[in-house]
């Protein structure tokens, strides 16, 4: 997976873009708020069809403009494709690939990214939403049907809690629950099995990167927490039939709250160095090699899933490493991964490293 070319318009402060980039590593230079992350938020938005930092669309836009429009010119087994995606900012943002109008679901991808930023420190610390997203994220790049079953199992789940509602001010008959129970057990299942198989390559990959970055001083594994599951996931046989069980168990519960308290939706991920949880023992320094680690198992996952690495995008992260663990980040990748890599120093860099620099000010770009 190679990005050619990118055309901005009217996109946060670049307001007309063409910039064409190397194939091996690419470094944005310049001072804080000058337009760096931009770019890498630009190229993220290809492959996620939404932005890492904001909710809000008309963010995005330049605010004097009406719309804003993102082209990308990639190659995926070397086929050559354009992307381009408009955003206009009440209405629906448009899709279009390869001259062909798409809906998110149909094209998410096609173009695939790995981000690392300061914030994904978050993903260890934060709320379990974070982390059922990072792993959300990156299967549905590798599985189209996935990402249609994480759909899908949404509206499931938000039509269910209006109909707890409605049950609990008896606007509603109870029994109606057994046709939704139905349904989100089946999409419930799918994804939970997915996730597993997922998480049990990620693991692996994961914790080979941790030992090497930790000189094998230290090992990563990563668990699954089932809500309502208080054993081993390896006890249950049939997951169907314990969501069923749980639905059944909590139902009194939850048309009391209004909301579906069992599902994928309520699960979690549980990091851990030698054993201890890294959220509640780990250093920062532990939390963030432990998450380079993990972004590293990712560039492998997708690589596994689907023939090729994704593209890579550091947003200034090389101050965040000591020498020696940029050094070897960079060998790993040169030649490897296509990697688009923000700073504001030109010295975390060997000088011998084959890359591409860009002068980042203002929202222009000198190469």
């Amino acid at each position: 997976m190679q990005i050619d070319t990118i055309t901005l318009l009217n996109f946060r402060n670049y307001l007309n873009l063409n910039l064409s980039f190397s194939n091996n590593i690419n470094i944005f230079v310049g001072d804080n708020a000058q337009g760096k992350t931009n770019l890498l938020e630009a190229i993220y938005l290809g492959a996620m069809a939404r932005s890492h930092r904001i909710f809000s669309e008309q963010e995005l836009i330049n605010w004097d403009k009406e719309e804003a429009v993102i082209s990308i010119v990639f190659f995926r087994k070397q086929v050559k494709n354009l992307l381009k995606i408009r955003l206009m900012g009440s209405k629906n943002k448009e899709i279009i690939y390869n001259n062909y109008s798409y809906s998110l679901k149909e094209v998410i991808g096609s173009l695939t990214a790995v981000l690392f930023s300061p914030e994904d420190l978050l993903i260890v610390k934060g709320a379990p939403a974070l982390r059922r997203r990072f792993l959300d994220n990156e299967i549905s790049q590798a599985s189209p049907s996935y990402y249609k079953n994480l759909l899908d199992y949404n509206r499931i789940v938000i039509q269910r809690n209006n109909l707890l509602k409605n049950i609990r001010e008896n606007r509603e008959n109870k029994k109606m629950l057994d046709a939704w129970n139905e349904q989100l057990v089946k999409k419930a299942s799918l994804i939970f099995l997915k996730r597993m198989e997922s998480l049990k390559k990620l693991n692996m990959i994961a914790n080979l990167y941790h030992r090497k970055l930790t000189l094998n001083k230290e090992s990563l594994s990563i668990s699954y927490f089932l809500q309502g599951l208080s054993g081993e996931i390896k006890d249950i046989v049939n997951i169907q039939q314990w969501y069923y069980e749980k639905l059944k168990e909590n139902e009194k519960e939850d048309i009391y709250k209004g909301i579906t308290s069992i599902g994928p939706h309520r699960d979690d991920l549980i990091f851990l160095i030698n054993d201890y949880n890294l959220k509640s023992f780990g250093s920062q320094g532990q939390q963030r090699t432990g998450i380079l680690a993990l972004k590293l198992a990712e560039l492998e996952f997708l690589k596994s899933e689907t023939g090729e690495y994704p593209i890579l995008l550091l947003d200034d992260i090389m101050s965040e490493l000591d020498e020696k663990r940029r050094n070897e980040l960079l060998f790993f990748l040169k030649e490897r991964v296509q990697t688009f890599i923000t700073t504001t120093d030109e010295r975390y860099f060997p000088k011998d490293l084959s890359a591409k620099f860009y002068k980042i000010k203002e929202g222009r770009v000198i190469e």
